[in-house]
């Protein structure tokens, strides 16, 4: 019986760990695959685009050979004749080559921008200049560059806050320590805090992943591997829950109030965003991550939970009592 039990846990967890992967090309069923063909799908596999894929150029320029590299006299020969695209160009990948010689990068990719501008670059220099023409590959792009400078000022933007309401001694509604009736913002930070370990996770275990998705993202979460899924899934709750937070706040909450809530809700998740996907990398993310939902939820239910509502003029109560709202008793 124990032998059983732990060969089911042994096989549960061989599944999770496959299911973080993208299934590989099997051409065992393909008799009629020609070898240019089977090469083709190789290459996509290994580096997550083939011909006819789209790049948009990203950096001020982008060199371009005319012809490709090739080893003369036991030297490089790179030509002379070159062209340039600038930044923001749209690139199709027209042909790829190998230069074994070359000690740089032995991987040429042509690109094409129209039938007049094309040429050759190495495979190195076209990923550092150039992004995957894909709305959802740029805001990955352009939030992974900058996403820590956007939440240290949204971090100090809240504490900045905090301190003028405290020297005026007025009170500071946030999530977890002066919260309101609503459960949405700590569901909302906690679903953050655990989209920012799965992303962690990935980076940590399973990076080829995060890069075929990065080349072909998609905002369907079925399909994807098991992982990479419940990132994307977890992206959408993040979505629904950040607008039923701000309805809800705006809702019990005068304006000057609930726009000061809503700042600080923010800081607050910046700063799960940063704690988490800075501390899975170093596996204490996970138990911290476990403590965290366990301490958010004791909070709420403790100090911020309202079943109770005034029988006079309507408003949530923590507790039976006199409402501070109106004044009336409740029983």
């Amino acid at each position: 019986m124990k032998n059983s039990k732990v060969g089911i846990i042994c096989l549960l967890i061989v599944c999770l760990l496959s299911a973080c992967y993208y299934p590989k090309p099997d051409y065992a069923d393909d008799w009629d695959l020609t070898e240019h063909r089977k090469d083709s799908l190789d290459f996509e596999a290994m580096h997550h685009y083939t011909a006819n894929f789209n790049f948009m150029v990203t950096g001020d320029s982008l060199v371009l050979l005319e012809e490709l590299p090739v080893h003369r006299a036991g030297l490089m020969h790179f030509g002379t004749d070159s062209v340039c695209v600038m930044s923001d160009d749209r690139l199709v990948v027209a042909d790829i080559a190998f230069v074994p010689e070359d000690s740089v990068d032995s991987v040429w990719v042509k690109v094409a921008r129209d039938q007049q501008t094309m040429g050759w670059t190495r495979e190195s220099d076209l990923l550092e200049s150039a992004i995957p023409d894909d709305s959802i590959s740029h805001f990955i792009h352009v939030f992974s560059n900058a996403h820590l400078m956007y939440f240290i000022g949204v971090l100090f933007l809240v504490l900045l806050l905090y301190l003028v309401r405290r020297m005026r001694r007025k009170r500071f509604h946030i999530v977890h320590f002066d919260d309101i009736g609503s459960f949405y913002p700590t569901l909302l930070c906690l679903t953050l805090s655990g989209a920012a370990t799965l992303y962690a996770s990935m980076q940590k275990f399973v990076p080829d992943t995060w890069v075929e998705f990065y080349f072909h993202p998609t905002l369907n979460p079925f399909g994807l591997p098991f992982i990479l899924g419940l990132f994307v899934a977890s992206v959408w709750l993040i979505v629904i829950l950040a607008v039923a937070s701000v309805e809800d706040v705006c809702r019990q909450l005068p304006l000057s109030e609930a726009v000061l809530y809503l700042f600080a809700l923010l800081g607050v998740c910046a700063g799960c965003y940063l704690f988490f996907s800075v501390t899975t990398l170093y596996y204490i993310g996970y138990p911290c991550w476990l403590l965290y939902v366990v301490w958010a939820i004791r909070r709420y239910w403790r100090y911020a939970r309202c079943p109770y509502v005034c029988g006079s003029c309507g408003a949530a109560l923590h507790q039976k009592g006199r409402c501070p709202y109106c004044d009336a008793w409740n029983d």
